[in-house]
């Protein structure tokens, strides 16, 4: 019966840890390894007697508890983050960094929205009436706050 009872709350205890660490939301999977270290504990007491139930549920406590610190201090948390580094950044548009009349070149397909080179600087542009190509030359014709409208050139012969 102890096998029962320890592989009960060892089952639970693990399925716990995999919800709080790996298991995205929900919580129905610590709820089901609540539930089976309830059971474990349960049948301790049920089967084993008084004294016997209450050192396991010690047991069963001291375990979760050095269990979570462990995994929460441990390089846990640097092993299942994100090394990847966000370098997007808004269009910030300095005052004659970009006029209505430059002109410049795509470096990524304008769809509507994409990269282009203008005054040797990249930038966000977005293209106001159809799909642009890369390597196209366009030409800028609004700016709405760090919105850059542009065409191609050839739409404005």
């Amino acid at each position: 019966m102890w096998t029962v009872i320890l592989t009960l709350i060892g089952v639970g205890l693990l399925i716990v840890l995999l919800e709080i660490l790996v298991i995205p939301g929900g919580g129905v999977a610590g709820i089901i390894g609540f539930g089976l270290m309830v059971t474990g504990v349960y049948l301790a007491f049920e089967r084993q007697g008084t004294t016997s139930g209450v050192l396991v549920l010690a047991g069963t406590v001291v375990v979760n508890i050095a269990a979570l610190v462990l995994a929460l201090r441990s390089k846990t948390w640097d092993r299942a983050m994100l090394k990847t580094k966000i370098d997007g950044r808004v269009n910030t548009i300095e005052d004659d960094a970009v006029n209505i009349g430059d002109t410049g070149k795509t470096v990524s397909r304008c769809a509507p929205s994409g990269k282009a080179l203008i005054n040797n600087e990249y930038y966000e542009v977005h293209a106001r009436t159809e799909f642009i190509n890369e390597n196209e030359l366009i030409e800028v014709i609004r700016i709405e706050g760090n919105k850059i409208i542009i065409k191609t050139k050839s739409e404005l012969q």
